[in-house]
């Protein structure tokens, strides 16, 4: 059934963004790991993940930056509705919302100040895969190597090296999702070094 905008948000708005939000940080504690998200019905091209984590994360305070083909008046209509989010240009955005070619570059977001490192952008990204192989993951959460499959590997890295500021991610695909803190080493792993010449 197509979403509207008074549609496909939580059945249980207390138990659903419960539910979520602990999906939410648990993706966030332990970087790498998939974790299943449910509860939302949004309208396209918002992924069902995608959607879970908005009504969870967001409300009237704080500002959503929708990128590329997100940006569209069913997403604005429903996300107005069900969060009453103002949206903002890249600059001055909590929450990014897109595909990686859509949000790019990184540069554009807020990754905060030494006096408010948390004033700074997460970018939930839209994927067409999520799977846990390619870049290595090392840092606070993770027994000894995690992996997982990001679209690149230097701007992450890029984006760790201005720690304690710099962007989070939170990555989505149908029902799932995984996060990337800043906190997080991003390096490539033998077998996504090996795919990667195989296919040059």
């Amino acid at each position: 059934m197509q979403a509207t905008p008074l549609s496909g948000g939580f059945t249980d708005p207390a138990i659903g963004s419960a539910h979520a939000f602990r999906s939410v940080m648990e993706a966030m504690a332990r970087p790498g790991t998939l974790q299943d998200i449910e509860g939302a019905s949004p309208p396209a091209p918002l992924s069902p993940a995608m959607g879970a984590v908005l009504l969870t994360l967001c409300d009237t305070e704080t500002p959503v930056c929708l990128a590329g083909d997100m940006d569209c008046d069913a997403v604005r209509a429903w996300l107005s509705f069900h969060t009453g989010a103002p949206f903002v240009g890249p600059a001055h955005c909590m929450f990014a919302v897109g595909t990686w070619n859509a949000l790019s570059p990184l540069s554009i977001y807020p990754v905060g100040t030494s006096e408010y490192p948390d004033r700074s952008a997460t970018l939930i990204v839209a994927c067409d895969e999520l799977s846990a192989t390619g870049a290595a993951l090392t840092g606070p959460g993770i027994k000894d190597q995690a992996t997982l499959s990001l679209p690149e590997v230097e701007p992450f890295q890029a984006n760790r090296s201005l720690f304690p500021l710099g962007l989070d991610f939170i990555f989505t695909c149908g029902g799932r999702l995984a996060a990337l803190p800043r906190s997080t080493t991003v390096t490539r792993s033998a077998t996504h070094t090996a795919t990667q010449e195989g296919t040059s």
